[in-house]
């Protein structure tokens, strides 16, 4: 495959730069060499201000090095299954992440947004994001649109990358298993100087997968560099990504039924190669620390990515796929997707603390710039009943082909502007208030260049906060919010007008507890959060669509974590979301008749992951085993088809590890240990993602 290249091609363009992030605690101390050494013990997170995760009014899952370590997770949304509330999407073709919080996935024809030390990270085509630099994910419940702008009411996600440090660190990872995967990942920091260190971390995959002939390889490499002073830290991060595989939508269902045809069979065509990923990303920020109650953060991000390749995709109309009425046939579409992608974005906020009389303002002001280009090309051949272009579903012969012509050849502009204002007020030792606001202008504009048309519109969104916090003890404080939010919706309607953006309501009370030694930590939310301005098929003008869709999602969400005893720890999170349709419409993408009270797709009601790790010393080793049970429920398989849904499913997973000294590690892992066939996800009937058949994998850590 074309990414096995040499790596050093890749690495070759890297500058070494000075760069920043956040203020960090320093602590100097005589080194072996005669520098003086500075140990980062703590990092001010972009958006967060001086406030402490556990005195916000909105619940929070910290999922740490430590635990992703533990279970040799790999992939963002395996990491993601540990928090409650936060249910699989459709993967397009398994090339990039996609996911709901809280019921509510956004635009299922792009990845899933989220985070990256604070900057967004989910517009584009990046492909799967890989766990090789990850130092913890912040699973923030609840809307952050009066800060993050432009978001889903669900909840934001957070990824923290992993930062230089001022001691020599390094480890390597090798890892092989079943379906023949076989994985390296390296990291390696130390300083060069008294006041300058660096970090550079990747991994490289290669699997030959479970479906028939579908591979995976992936290279991602971050570089980091950054920079101390007596105030100031400046940090850079870079990031390459490269990935391949075969645009795969999964398998089908005849007659709406599950499990006739195997999980292993691949319906596309091996001839149509691999698409592939490249992505490149640079952040570079400043902090400087004014004095101890005050500090500014400026910073900057810039991401471009490229997602290219053929694939044969089910057709899912009616009127061209016979497979709805023989079971056996399926006809295909053949595509070519060209796409690409760039994104600028610019941030600055100041954070401190004013004491007012009996009362403490931690405020939190903030811009923010983003610049967003997407240009697609993509053509297209669609089957009719005469010309097909169609597999046996039960005993498929490869090698067909057919010429797409053009279909799609657009440019899409974004540029945004936000200001955001944010103040926790502590009225009291144990009440406090937040209040936020947040102002965004958006423009967009959309070239069909087919046509020669463009659209162009323009908005504003002002997206309001308030929460209240209540610390009854040390170990108990209960809270409630409210926000408003809004997201852009990307095209037009028959009248060439743009659609109105989506707007947001949401609602939560909470309670967070914790053991009187903390090592038992607990969250508990009852919220609510309500879409408004949907996009919908539009009931007179066959074709096109208007805003004007309604939904709402209510739910319960607990999470808890602790050492239960000397070595024993348990993570379990449970979740009971109900995600439906408010308002009578018509699917957007087949006209298909929406009732109020219909699900919204791949949400299951009901969702537990319980994680117990226990650890033996051995003599001079240390052991650990494992057990970990994920349960997902039934789920709406495919918009406007109340009738296919799929199964709920139940797996347990095994874990084991054997450290004879702290250099080295020997992990053994098993994941769902009964081999349960499963489907993780779906678009429709005939595009239903598969889940992993029994798997094993055998990893040896070396650190130094």
């Amino acid at each position: 495959m074309s990414s096995k290249r040499n790596i050093n091609k890749v690495l070759l363009p890297i500058v070494v730069a000075s760069v920043a992030a956040t203020t960090a605690a320093q602590t100097p101390a005589p080194a072996a060499d005669g520098l003086e050494e500075v140990k980062v013990t703590a990092l001010r997170q972009p958006f967060r201000g001086n406030v402490p995760l556990e005195e916000l009014p909105q619940a929070v899952k910290i999922l740490d090095s430590e635990l992703l370590q533990t279970i040799g997770v790999t992939k963002l949304d395996d990491v993601l299954d540990l928090a409650s509330g936060i249910a699989r999407q459709n993967t397009f073709g398994g090339l990039w992440d996609a996911f709901a919080i809280r019921g509510f996935a956004g635009d299922e024809n792009t990845p899933t947004g989220y985070l990256v030390n604070g900057f967004s990270n989910g517009r584009g085509f990046s492909g799967r994001r890989d766990s090789s630099n990850i130092e913890r994910v912040e699973v923030l419940k609840g809307p952050g649109s009066a800060l993050f702008g432009r978001g889903e009411p669900g909840g934001t996600i957070n990824i923290v990358t992993k930062k230089p440090q001022f001691d020599h660190e390094g480890s390597l990872e090798v890892a092989a298993g079943r379906f023949d995967t076989y994985r390296v990942a390296g990291d390696y920091t130390g300083p060069i100087s008294n006041s300058l260190a660096f970090r550079i971390n990747g991994a490289w995959e290669d699997s030959n997968g479970f479906r028939d002939g579908v591979t995976f390889e992936k290279l991602s490499v971050t570089l980091l560099l950054w920079r101390i002073g007596d105030a100031t830290v400046v940090n850079y991060e870079l990031e390459i990504v490269q990935q391949e595989a075969p645009f795969d939508r999964g398998v089908v269902a005849p007659g709406g039924i599950l499990g006739s045809v195997p999980i292993t069979r691949f319906l596309g065509e091996p001839g149509d190669g691999v698409t592939e990923v490249d992505a490149t990303g640079h952040q570079l920020y400043v902090q400087h620390e004014f004095n101890n109650d005050w500090s500014l953060l400026v910073g900057a991000g810039f991401r471009e990515s490229e997602f290219t390749g053929f694939s044969s995709d089910p057709e899912l109309v009616g009127g061209r796929q016979p497979f709805y009425a023989t079971g056996t046939t399926l006809s295909r579409q053949r595509r070519f997707r060209d796409y690409k992608t760039e994104d600028v974005s610019v941030r600055g906020e100041l954070s401190g603390r004013v004491e007012a009389g009996t009362l403490t303002h931690n405020l939190l002001m903030g811009v923010d710039y983003y610049n967003f280009e997407q240009d697609q090309v993509q053509t297209r051949f669609r089957p009719t009943l005469a010309n097909p272009y169609a597999i046996n579903v039960f005993a498929p012969v490869y090698g067909q082909t057919r010429t797409p012509g053009p279909f799609v050849n657009s440019l899409e502009e974004q540029e945004a502007f936000g200001v955001y204002l944010q103040d926790q007020i502590d009225l009291s030792e144990q009440w406090k208030v937040l209040v936020g606001l947040r102002y965004d202008d958006f423009e967009q504009t959309i070239t069909n260049r087919a046509s020669n048309v463009a659209v162009t519109q323009s908005d504003t969104a002002t997206s309001p906060r308030l929460g209240v916090v209540y610390e009854a003890t040390d170990n108990a404080s209960f809270y409630a919010s409210y926000s408003k939010g809004f997201r852009p919706n990307s095209g037009f309607d028959f009248a060439g007008v743009s659609f109105e953006p989506e707007f947001s309501k949401s609602y939560e009370i909470g309670a967070k507890l914790s053991s009187a030694d903390k090592r038992l930590n607990a969250t508990i939310a009852i919220y609510q959060g309500d879409k408004s301005n949907i996009l919908t098929a539009d009931p007179i003008n066959a074709g096109f669509s208007i805003s004007a869709g309604e939904a709402r999602s209510r739910g319960l969400e607990f999470d808890f974590t602790g050492e239960l005893a000397e070595d024993l720890n348990l993570n379990l999170s449970y979740a009971y979301t109900d995600a439906k349709v408010t308002k009578s419409a018509l699917d957007p993408n087949f006209g298909l008749s929406l009732p109020a009270g219909s699900r919204l797709i791949n949400i299951p009601r009901n969702q537990v992951n319980a994680l117990l790790v226990q650890g033996f010393n051995w003599g001079t080793a240390k052991l650990t085993a494992g057990v970990g049970i994920t349960h997902i429920s039934e789920r709406l398989g495919e918009t406007g088809v109340p009738s296919f849904v799929l199964p709920a499913y139940t797996l347990v997973n095994l874990l084991g590890s054997w450290s004879p000294n702290e250099k080295l590690k020997i992990s053994v892992d098993v994941d769902n240990l009964f081999d349960e066939e499963y489907y993780a996800s779906s678009y429709a009937r005939l595009w239903v993602a598969p889940g992993m058949p029994r798997s094993y994998t055998v990893r040896a850590q070396l650190k130094f």
